[in-house]
């Protein structure tokens, strides 16, 4: 195996690790809010108890995804240096703007968030909650912002050449703003809030199979569904936002996430299929004609771009990119099923006996991990053979000097880490939802416990 591909490799395995716990965080943050600010309106004993009891599990998602993500920024300067170059100045901006808006505003209050119940008012508390909150979104946009410049460079000139050529910012807002950041941006977002409600929803979902913590919940439920709801039907909006843009500026990612090879009027949208790369057909093809054209354009017969109409070199790879992407949007789909059963349900008034549903909201929980994932790498397999789209080809990004032995042993020695951490994590968060909640947080005390008016 060559040092490209090893070094692509150990990449895609640590970002895709990394990439379980943050959406997580920003879920689990969101949620966190919406608890707590129903305890403030309320005071019900229970929402503190539910707001005690998700602030453990966020922090063990927060703190596992912070000890992942620190790997990443190495693996810039070992594996891909002359990429680091490149972009130094885009990326130095976005996430020194990260470290400043994101990091200080976290670490300046998460203290205050996991410690401070007793020890500070109501109010100051829900304050640290959401700044916390407003954290790990800004951190999320940061991140974003970075690699939507990599699908869609703007606010840019190039100076120096050769192995010295570098990207530099001439309009930071335009770098910002970029064609595809928002759109993007958007879209992980809504992934993040589905991760975070739908673990909501997958442990009290198995907390009623038990028959244990049956009060809690039923609340914690009812406010899970009504974010994974939210986000899943604010995600199609979102998904749909971001295929058109992906069309008007990277139209070989989607000719590939769609197997589409010739320029087509009336372009179908495939639901599912195999594409052969060497005949360039998509074998076992169910479609819907004319769909994919109105979707992109809202005109059927106007046309769609085909791989044909691009260099070989320059074309993604087809079935991966394909398959990644179908598995993203069927997922996607399938947590709004999943979600709408349980609002239907309940609206019935029926959703705590239907067991079989209980079930399936249980292992919902998979559902938004299987579409993040899915769809990041469908993004980034899709914008190849560019790792700067259109600017910088990925082989160019490799650094000079590393061999392929040494990132072979960093992978082994990374997937065994990784490994545990994940067996740590699991572990852990096991021993927190079998622990269940507190039940001495129903009577809360300290300024915590004050009534309301006191603070």
């Amino acid at each position: 195996m060559d040092v490209l591909l090893l070094s692509r490799i150990q990449f895609a395995l640590t970002s895709g690790f990394h990439y379980l716990y943050p959406p997580l965080s920003i879920g689990l943050g969101l949620v966190l809010v919406i608890i707590e600010g129903l305890w403030l309106k309320n005071r019900n004993p229970l929402y503190h108890q539910m707001a005690r009891f998700w602030t453990r599990v966020f922090a063990l998602t927060f703190a596992i995804g912070v000890a992942t993500g620190i790997v990443l920024e190495f693996e810039f300067g070992t594996n891909w240096a002359t990429y680091s170059r490149y972009v130094g100045d885009v990326f130095g901006s976005a996430l020194a703007a990260e470290g400043i808006f994101a990091f200080f505003l976290e670490s300046g209050f998460l203290a205050v968030l996991l410690f401070g119940w007793n020890r500070v008012s109501p109010k100051v508390h829900f304050l640290a909650t959401c700044m916390v909150c407003l954290g790990a979104h800004f951190s999320a946009i940061w991140i974003v912002v970075a690699n939507s410049w990599m699908q869609t460079p703007a606010g840019f000139h190039i100076v120096g050449e050769g192995l010295r050529a570098r990207a530099e910012i001439t309009d930071f807002w335009q770098m910002v703003f970029n064609p595809s950041s928002m759109d993007r941006l958007l879209h992980v977002l809504c992934g993040a809030w589905q991760a975070g409600a739908f673990l909501v929803v997958s442990v009290s979902a198995w907390y009623l199979l038990k028959n244990r913590h049956e009060a809690f919940a039923r609340a914690s439920l009812r406010v899970g569904l009504v974010v994974g709801m939210a986000a899943s039907l604010l995600q199609l909006v979102s998904g749909h936002s971001s295929g058109v843009g992906v069309a008007r500026n990277q139209p070989a990612k989607l000719a590939a996430f769609e197997g589409l090879y010739d320029t087509t009027a009336h372009a179908p949208l495939t639901l599912f299929g195999w594409v052969d790369e060497k005949t360039e057909t998509v074998k076992g093809e169910v479609a819907i004609p004319g769909l994919l054209s109105y979707l992109v354009h809202k005109d059927a017969s106007k046309p769609i771009e085909g791989l044909r109409d691009f260099k070989p070199e320059d074309r993604p790879p087809v079935n991966v990119s394909f398959q990644l992407y179908h598995i993203m949007v069927a997922v996607g789909f399938g947590m709004i099923v999943v979600a709408g059963l349980g609002f239907l349900y309940f609206w019935q008034g029926s959703l705590f006996e239907k067991r079989w549903l209980l079930w399936l909201l249980a292992l919902s929980v998979l559902g938004p991990q299987i579409a993040n994932e899915a769809g990041w790498f469908a993004a980034e397999v899709g914008r190849q053979p560019w790792i700067v789209y259109g600017l910088l080809r990925t082989p160019a990004g490799l650094s000079a000097v590393v061999k392929a032995d040494a990132v072979l042993t960093a992978i082994v020695l990374f997937s065994l880490v990784y490994l545990l951490l994940f067996a740590v994590f699991v572990y852990l968060l096991n021993d927190k939802i079998q622990h269940g909640p507190e039940a001495a947080d129903l009577t809360p005390s300290g300024k915590m416990g004050m009534r309301p008016g006191k603070s």
